[in-house]
C-alpha cells in the first residue's frame, strides 16, 4: 500500500457534522495542578519590586556590562553559569539560592531573561521574575523621569549599603 493523500470530498458543512472517527480524549484531572504566576516585572513597577524584597541580577555579559554600564546594586552573572548560581542545591550555587528566593532578571532586552526566569521557575525557584524589555526599557523609563524633572531611581535598602562600602574605600 503506497502513501497517499487522502481529500474528503463531501462539502465543508457536511465534514464539520459528521460524526468523529476518533474517541477524543479528555483527561478526569487537570494537566497542571499549580497556579500559573506573573513572570515579568515592568519597568514602572521596578522600584516598588525592589523596596518589597526582590533581588537585581544582572545577567548579561561582561562584555556587555563594559559596553553599556553596570545596574547598581544588583548581582551580576553571567548568563553562562546563572542555572548553576541561583537553582539551590546545584554544586555551585550562591548561599543566596533557595526555593523562596525573590529574583528580578535583567538583560539587555528582556528576552534572555524571560527564557532564565522560565527555567529557574521550572527547576523550583518560584519567584523568579524577568525585567518586562530589559536595560533598555529601564533606561527609557529613566530618560523619561529626567524629562519629567525626576532625579532617578530611588535606591533600595542594600543600595545604601552598596554605596556606604563603596564611598567608605
Amino acid at each position: 500500500m503506497s502513501a497517499a493523500l487522502l481529500i474528503d470530498s463531501r462539502p465543508h458543512s457536511a465534514v464539520r457534522s459528521a460524526a468523529p472517527s476518533a474517541v477524543s480524549y479528555r483527561p478526569h484531572t487537570p494537566v497542571t495542578a499549580t497556579a500559573v504566576r506573573m513572570v515579568s516585572v515592568a519597568v514602572d513597577d521596578y522600584v516598588a519590586a525592589v523596596a518589597a524584597g526582590h533581588r537585581v541580577v544582572d545577567i548579561r555579559s561582561q562584555r556587555q556590562r563594559d559596553a553599556d554600564g553596570i545596574i547598581s546594586g544588583a548581582l551580576a552573572i553571567d548568563p553562562s553559569v546563572l542555572l548553576d548560581r541561583l537553582v539551590p542545591g546545584s554544586v555551585n550555587a550562591l548561599r543566596l539560592a533557595s526555593s523562596d528566593a525573590r529574583w528580578i532578571l535583567v538583560s539587555s532586552d528582556g528576552h534572555d531573561a524571560e527564557w532564565s526566569a522560565w527555567h529557574l521557575q521550572a527547576r523550583g525557584v518560584a519567584g523568579t521574575r524577568f525585567l518586562l524589555g530589559g536595560l533598555e526599557a529601564l533606561r527609557e523609563r529613566a530618560r523619561r523621569d529626567a524629562a519629567a524633572g525626576h532625579v532617578g531611581l530611588p535606591l533600595s535598602e542594600q543600595g545604601h549599603r552598596d554605596l556606604a562600602i563603596i564611598a567608605a574605600h
